[in-house]
């Protein structure tokens, strides 16, 4: 078995690694982004406004959690298929920006805030967007700080669905350019272990920066949030 060739290339030329990283940032930004919107919107509801069949519909929902993905892969993928969406970013992004863990979460500490709160904000006149926005969003900052840093892990790190909508080289993000680089041209010729480690710590690092962040802002979350345990 031949070893590998020394070669002065690295993963930065060897393929489009400035695209495969916009491309990855683009999609876990609004990924996140929408996921703290959506779900910090859904979960208010579920934990403060009383509607007919709230709590059937929210254990339902719960429910959807012991599916497995691979089963809703195939359904979700058609989906964007009919809506003309593969090898796109709406088609990377949009399945993503909802997540079932992401409004339990988020209901659980809502419901962790004393209904003084919004009753003073009632009485004050204040709309319920407002009280959500200026009382509850401020008061659930660890949690949101949690929601996006488990976002982030899961669509920066994301390699199956990319994998099924992205079609062209300039679609793809890195764990899929990573995977196509691991690949050996054929059984005779090892990969370029070097070069494929350097681009793991690469593809890595930004993990560990945004959770070394989120961790520090999870101490000042609790400092200010006024809630005493």
């Amino acid at each position: 078995m031949r070893s590998t060739p020394r070669t002065t290339s690295s993963f930065f030329t060897l393929l489009p690694f400035g695209q495969y990283f916009l491309n990855t940032v683009i999609v876990t930004a609004f990924t996140v982004i929408g996921q703290l919107v959506i779900c910090s919107m859904a979960a208010y509801g579920f934990a403060r406004l009383n509607f007919i069949g709230r709590n059937t519909i929210f254990i339902l929902y719960l429910a959807t959690m012991m599916i497995p993905f691979q089963i809703t892969l195939i359904p979700l993928f058609l989906i964007v298929h009919n809506l003309g969406w593969v090898n796109s970013f709406a088609g990377l992004i949009v399945p993503g920006i909802s997540s079932v863990f992401g409004i339990f979460l988020l209901r659980q500490a809502f419901l962790g805030i004393p209904n003084d709160y919004q009753d003073a904000a009632r009485i004050d006149g204040a709309s319920e967007w407002r009280i959500f926005a200026q009382i509850f969003l401020p008061l659930t900052g660890p949690a949101l700080a949690t929601l996006a840093v488990f976002a982030f892990m899961g669509t920066w790190t994301d390699l199956l669905w990319p994998l099924l909508i992205a079609r062209d080289q300039g679609m793809r993000t890195l764990e899929l350019g990573l995977a196509y680089f691991s690949v050996r041209p054929n059984a005779y010729i090892q990969p370029n272990w070097p070069l494929l480690m350097a681009a793991a710590v690469v593809v890595m690092l930004p993990v560990l920066v945004v959770y070394f962040f989120a961790q520090r802002y999870f101490i000042t979350g609790i400092a200010l949030s006024g809630v005493k345990g």
